[in-house]
């Protein structure tokens, strides 16, 4: 349902006072989408899991306990990543995976694995 003449123009006066009194807070509102906010945390949660698994490979021969914590990290990590993932949503994710190409992470991934099979090939024969 369309927003009448005068709840138009209350929101564009609410938007007026808004950026008049708090321009940085009215940039940020208007740039920052749930979307960013969950992938940049699943970024941060990737590479949180790949110090983990640093952390457990390196320190695993020497001491259990610090294996274990590494083993904690990537296992807090990858729940982090899950609920930002789940936030983010279908759109959200599709959004996230295209890269500047215009393919998505898929297409490149592809595209990588084929190269990787050619190379093999070549040393194989």
């Amino acid at each position: 349902m369309p927003l009448s003449e005068h709840e138009q123009r209350i929101l564009h006066e609410m938007e007026q006072t808004l950026y008049a009194h708090d321009p940085k807070f009215a940039d940020r509102v208007r740039s920052e989408t749930v979307y960013r906010y969950a992938g940049r945390n699943c970024k941060w949660a990737a590479l949180g899991f790949v110090a983990g698994l640093v952390i457990m490979i390196v320190t695993f021969s020497s001491s259990v306990v610090a294996g274990f914590l590494g083993f904690l990290i990537m296992l807090g990590s990858a729940i982090f990543f899950e609920r930002n993932l789940r936030r983010l949503g279908r759109a959200g994710w599709h959004d996230m995976t295209h890269t500047l190409g215009g393919h998505s992470a898929g297409h490149v991934l592809n595209e990588g694995w084929s190269r990787l099979q050619k190379r093999f090939r070549k040393n194989t024969e």
